[in-house]
């Protein structure tokens, strides 16, 4: 007869079952504006935090270096641009290489996440809240990341 120790029995388990990541990033990536948003597992909810101005889909790498420093993410969500029909367009490989390039630059876990709808969807909700005046461009894309983080977050536990 065999016994496992109890710290194999605890390594063993710990191998199997993989971390729920805590702190999360979302980025709704676009050519001109990159929406951020931050969101945490335990209440499954996401908060919208700005938008870093992009030129051509490039940001200001230093201002990203600076959001992952801050906020020390166990994962970043990178939106999705998808047809409606689920089929890819030109930006959606946009959207695949900045999530590769946060994955290089910075060593941070991503996961991608359909985001279609969330900016219509983020329209809306500003829209209720603050009328036409709110709609501002940064704030579009933030609320937008927050709803991609949430997206992510909802299908986590299903």
């Amino acid at each position: 007869m065999t016994s496992v120790s109890d710290s194999e029995q605890e390594k063993n388990t710990s191998v199997n079952e993989p971390k729920v990541p805590s702190t999360l990033l979302g980025f709704d990536f676009g050519t001109k504006s990159i929406g951020v948003a931050t969101g945490q597992m335990i209440t499954a909810t996401a908060q919208p935090l700005a938008a870093i101005k992009a030129n051509d889909g490039i940001p200001n790498w230093d201002t990203v270096a600076g959001v992952i420093k801050d906020w020390a993410p166990d994962l970043v969500v990178v939106g999705l641009p998808l047809n409606m029909d689920g089929t890819e367009q030109p930006i959606t490989q946009r959207a695949k290489k900045f999530g590769n390039r946060l994955n290089g630059r910075f060593g941070v876990k991503i996961a991608f996440q359909d985001e279609r709808l969330t900016t219509a969807s983020a329209k809306e909700f500003i829209f209720e809240r603050g009328g036409f005046k709110a709609l501002e461009k940064g704030k579009v894309d933030s609320v937008s990341a927050a709803l991609i983080l949430e997206s992510w977050m909802e299908s986590y536990y299903q």
